[in-house]
């Protein structure tokens, strides 16, 4: 990447917005000791404050915070299923859309600007930062899941079941129920999520490197709010977005932290439960500060390098030691398993499958969208020179069947291992230690789940010093070259919110707060979609 470009301003022909407002005019500096913050006054004190308040209720008041976060995560996804997957669908028709329409032609950061990224390093940063601890958490304990729904089939709550919802089509017949489950699957971790990622980097990269506008939320929405977008409704925006991405990532966080200390318990005897997740938050927290102090190029994105070679090498391991012809024959017939029941999985009406519904879809369209800020704001930050229709294949189709090849190397491998073998000790573990149960059953079980260990620390790492640098930007009004204490302030706050949702519920706090957030910032995603056909719209197509 060039250094000395700023990256601000645009190469060749572009439609800026001619606007008053500079970069950081509302911001305030604050000197505390040997440090320096620079940070906008709005959003930094009530944001921040409000997570500071969140985080000690949730610490004094652990007992009664439990039954709320339940509560809230049942009553958000069985009233708003229907929203949460018609918006997702939204996004996909609109990706698709810009794709083949002339306004694919649009280049982010001018007519004449060039990537600042190989496609090596840029496939790695959007992929690390994406979804890699969900991937490592789910890769095996999703498939598995529907696979035995399908197989079974699931009992609605009349007692009788149906041939029409989609895990409800394969009763009896392993074969069928394996495809089925492997659909279902990857179509919680395809397009849908990777769109829902997509619209929001572009509208970020269109209004920053296009249109002259600071790199935060609040400026996408420019075509609607006008000058408006500097005062209250922005400010909202913005807030709004960094409690999104802060509970968004504190959901991965946790996630890896329980996945990472089932490992260690089966690997090396490290005892299980909160305290031992506890430890790993700290210290993965403490290794993601040496990496934000670092900064882009020299942590974030060699680390997602690292990433994506651990991965690479995992990912080949349990193709060569586990049942190989079934992983490579299985591609091609679970993207065709996908495509087959795509239209009856992203169905948002008369459905009876609520279990899959609400328990499964609802929790992720809303988890992917409470990360889309955090995401959102990274892909944009490495995506400068793409044209819009590269932009879009690169984020929706590359990254979708990334997740079609991992889902089905260890998916598969683990129905397999059930169906094959009657292995049932990766089926009937508790979800963290899934994938570490199926390694289990293969050669060299013992030096792949250290490197499964090892890769669900890295992908943590990457996750909470990318998400720090995103919040901070927000935070800074829009600024990207910022005080690293800024950094530091977000990425302690990411790990002790972790803490908390881990000591005040475990997975259901986590999932919770990932719903409630999720919620509010999809209706904030819709109204974007406007905002980024409208400038797309304006630019100059070189």
């Amino acid at each position: 990447m060039n250094e000395q470009k700023d990256p601000m301003i645009p190469d060749g022909k572009v439609n800026a917005i001619d606007t008053d407002y500079q970069v950081g005019q509302d911001n305030i500096l604050v000197k505390l000791g040997p440090f320096g913050l620079d940070i906008h006054n709005r959003v930094f004190l009530i944001s921040g404050l409000s997570i500071v308040a969140f985080v000690l209720i949730t610490l004094v008041f652990q007992n009664q915070t439990a039954p709320v976060f339940s509560a809230m995560r049942g009553w958000l996804t069985s009233n708003l299923d229907w929203f949460f997957i018609s918006a997702a669908n939204i996004f996909v028709l609109l990706c698709l859309a810009l794709i083949v329409s002339p306004l694919g032609k649009v280049r982010l950061g001018g007519t004449e600007a060039k990537p600042d990224y190989s496609y090596v390093g840029w496939f790695s940063m959007l992929f690390a930062a994406g979804m890699g601890i969900g991937l490592m958490f789910y890769g095996v304990s999703e498939p598995l899941s529907h696979f035995s729904s399908a197989l079974s089939g699931p009992v609605l709550e009349n007692g009788s079941r149906t041939d029409w919802a989609p895990l409800a089509g394969a009763t009896g017949d392993s074969v069928e129920a394996a495809r089925l489950g492997m659909a279902a699957t990857i179509y919680h971790w395809a397009l849908h999520p990777w769109a829902i990622y997509a619209i929001l980097a572009l509208g970020l990269a269109l209004f920053s490197f296009n249109k002259g506008l600071p790199l935060t939320i609040r400026s996408v929405f420019y075509p609607l709010l006008g000058e408006r977008v500097w005062g209250w409704p922005g400010h909202c925006i913005d807030i709004l977005a960094v409690f999104a991405t802060l509970f968004g990532l504190a959901t991965s966080l946790g996630l890896g932290s329980a996945q990472a200390a089932a490992g260690l318990h089966l690997l090396f005897g490290v005892p299980e439960g909160q305290t031992t997740q506890i430890v790993l938050v700290v210290v993965i927290t403490l290794i993601a500060l040496v990496s934000v102090v670092a900064g882009l190029d020299a942590g974030v994105k060699r680390l997602s390098e690292i990433n994506m070679a651990l991965a690479a090498l995992l990912l080949l391991a349990v193709i060569v030691l586990g049942p190989t012809l079934v992983i490579l024959s299985g591609v091609l017939d679970n993207l065709g398993a996908y495509l087959q029941y795509l239209p009856a999985l992203a169905n948002p009406v008369g459905r009876e499958d609520t279990n899959f519904l609400q328990g499964w879809t609802a929790f992720y369209w809303a988890w992917w969208i409470s990360w889309s800020p955090f995401v959102g704001m990274f892909i944009a930050r490495v995506s400068r020179g793409r044209t819009v229709r590269e932009f879009l294949i690169s984020v929706l189709l590359v990254p979708s069947f990334a997740c079609v090849l991992w889902m089905t190397v260890f998916g598969s491998t683990a129905i397999h291992q059930v169906v094959q073998d009657s292995y049932q000790a990766a089926a009937s573990a508790e979800l963290p230690l899934q994938l570490f149960q199926m390694l289990q059953a293969l050669p060299l079980a013992n030096i792949t789940s250290f490197i499964a260990i090892v890769l669900v620390v890295v992908f943590f790492v990457t996750s909470s010093d990318s998400g720090s640098l995103v919040i901070d930007t927000i935070a800074a009004g829009g600024k990207v070259d910022v005080p690293v204490a800024q950094r530091v302030f977000w990425c302690t706050f990411e790990g002790l919110v972790a803490i908390a949702l881990v000591l005040g519920g475990g997975l259901v706090a986590l999932q919770a707060m990932a719903v409630s957030t999720g919620f509010p910032f999809a209706l904030v995603l819709l109204a974007s979609c406007v905002s980024v056909v409208i400038g797309l719209r304006s630019e100059p197509r070189g």
